[in-house]
């Protein structure tokens, strides 16, 4: 299985973090009534411009396989804390809500 991280930018949808681009070791946790995902990456202009969109935040990861259909998963991040702890260069974002779909059932 190949699994994909990504975070974007719920407005201008602007990537942020990718995966498929760029080393991201990354954990999901479930956490009271959301998820929180803990993402290890070195502070860069990128972070700064993610935290400063952090009320804007979609995080979505995506499971292919090879004998199934993608399974893709959406985070909306809406109130969740979204924070940068620079001395263990770790980002924290806390989603409150998710949709898992297959794409496959709403093509045309």
């Amino acid at each position: 299985m190949k699994q994909t991280f990504l975070v974007k930018h719920a407005v201008g949808g602007r990537m942020f973090i990718d995966s498929n681009k760029q080393d991201v070791p990354y954990t999901l946790v479930p956490e009271g009534n959301g998820w929180r995902f803990t993402v290890n990456l070195p502070w860069s202009a990128e972070i700064e411009e993610l935290l400063a969109h952090k009320e804007e935040l979609n995080v979505f990861v995506f499971k292919e396989y090879d004998d199934q259909p993608t399974l893709k998963t959406w985070y909306y991040v809406k109130d969740g804390p979204v924070e940068y702890d620079a001395a263990k260069s770790s980002l924290t974002i806390v989603a409150d809500s998710r949709i898992e779909y297959y794409p496959h059932e709403y093509s045309v």
